[in-house]
C-alpha cells in the first residue's frame, strides 16, 4: 500500500531530530515532514540542515507556510542557484522563476516524470507551493529512484549500469513551443530556448553528493534506450518504470492550504492524480541548478 504523509503522521511515525530541524520520516530513508519551520525566517543552520535533510529522505513537507512567490524564490536562492521557471512554458504574470501550474491553462502531466531531464543539465531540486486546492484529490506521488535501483535483482542492476537512455520533451511541448511561442522560448542556462533537442543521460545517476545509485529513467520525457532495437528499448523502460513506482517505493502526499514540498530530482519521480475533475488547482514551482547526469559507466564519478 502506498504510505501517505498523512496518515503516517498521525499515527506517529519516528522522529529525527538534528540541529535546526525536526523531522517525521514517512520511511526509513525516503520521505519526512519538517516541524516548526517557517520558510521565510530561517537562519543558516536551519538552511544546512534543510539541504542534508533532503539529500538523505530524498522529499520534504512542510505545512503551515505562508511566504509568497518572492519568499518562495528567496528560500530558494539560500539552497542553491534558482533557475528560470521552465525552459518553454510561459506562466504569464509572475516572477520569471515561478513555473505557475494552473488546471485551467497548462494542467497537470498525470503521467510519472522527473523535473525537465529533456535538457542537458537537468534541475537537481524542485520546491512547489499550494495555492488554490480542489475540495478533495489532487495529491501528488514521489517515487524513490535509489531505493528502486537497490531492490533490482544484481543482474539487472550490473546491465541497466550500462545503458544511456535518450530524453525528448517534444512529445509534451513540442507544438506549444513551436506555435504558441512562435519558436521562442525562456532564457535557460544562459540562451534563449528555442529548439527540442533530444539529450542522452545514463540509465543509472549517481547522486553528486550522496553517491548512491538510482534509476534516472522517467515516462514523461524519456523516449528509448540508446544502442537497442524498439522492442528490446520498450522491454527494458516497461520492466523499470513498473518497479519504480511499485508502493513500497512511493511515498503520497496529500496537500492543504499552507503546504510547501521540496524534492531532489536527482534521486525521484513524482505523479500530480488527476482525480478532481473540473475543480481548480494551482501550484507555483521553482527549480534549482542541476549538473550534467553521471552515470557508473562513465568514468566520470
Amino acid at each position: 500500500m502506498t504510505v501517505s504523509s498523512e496518515q503516517l503522521l498521525t499515527a506517529g511515525a519516528v522522529s529525527d531530530e538534528r540541529p535546526g530541524l525536526r523531522l517525521t520520516k514517512l520511511g526509513p530513508r525516503f520521505g519526512a515532514i519538517v516541524h516548526d519551520i517557517d520558510l521565510g525566517r530561517l537562519d543558516d543552520g536551519q538552511v544546512r540542515a534543510i539541504r542534508a535533510a533532503l539529500v538523505e529522505h530524498k522529499v520534504l513537507f512542510l505545512h503551515d507556510q505562508t511566504i509568497d512567490d518572492a519568499a518562495q524564490i528567496d528560500f530558494g536562492r539560500r539552497l542553491g542557484e534558482v533557475t528560470a521557471g521552465h525552459p518553454v512554458h510561459d506562466s504569464g504574470d509572475v516572477a520569471p522563476e515561478v513555473y505557475a501550474l494552473d488546471s485551467q491553462d497548462n494542467g497537470f502531466a498525470d503521467v510519472w516524470h522527473t523535473d525537465v531531464t529533456f535538457v542537458q543539465r537537468p534541475p537537481a531540486v524542485s520546491i512547489l507551493r499550494a495555492l488554490v486546492l480542489p475540495p478533495h484529490g489532487g495529491d501528488t506521488n514521489w517515487a524513490d529512484s535509489q531505493l528502486a535501483y537497490d531492490s533490482l535483482s544484481p543482474g539487472l542492476r550490473d546491465y541497466v549500469d550500462t545503458l544511456t537512455a535518450v530524453h525528448d520533451g517534444s512529445r509534451e511541448f513540442g507544438y506549444y513551443l513551436a506555435q504558441r511561442r512562435k519558436g521562442r522560448g525562456n532564457v535557460w542556462e544562459g540562451e534563449t530556448f528555442t529548439d527540442l533537442v533530444p539529450v542522452e543521460h545514463p540509465v543509472v545517476r549517481v547522486h553528486p553528493e550522496s553517491g548512491r545509485k538510482g534509476l534516472f529513467v522517467n515516462p514523461g520525457f524519456t523516449s528509448h534506450i540508446a544502442g537497442v532495437s524498439a522492442e528490446e528499448s520498450r522491454g527494458i523502460l516497461d520492466i523499470l518504470y513498473a518497479h519504480l513506482t511499485k508502493p513500497e517505493h512511493v511515498v503520497r502526499h496529500r496537500w492543504r492550504q499552507g503546504d510547501v514540498a521540496l524534492w531532489d530530482n536527482r534521486a525521484t519521480s513524482h505523479y500530480a492524480n488527476r482525480d478532481y475533475g473540473d475543480a481548480h488547482r494551482v501550484m507555483h514551482r521553482i527549480t534549482l541548478r542541476g549538473d550534467i547526469p553521471v552515470g557508473p559507466s562513465t568514468g566520470r564519478d
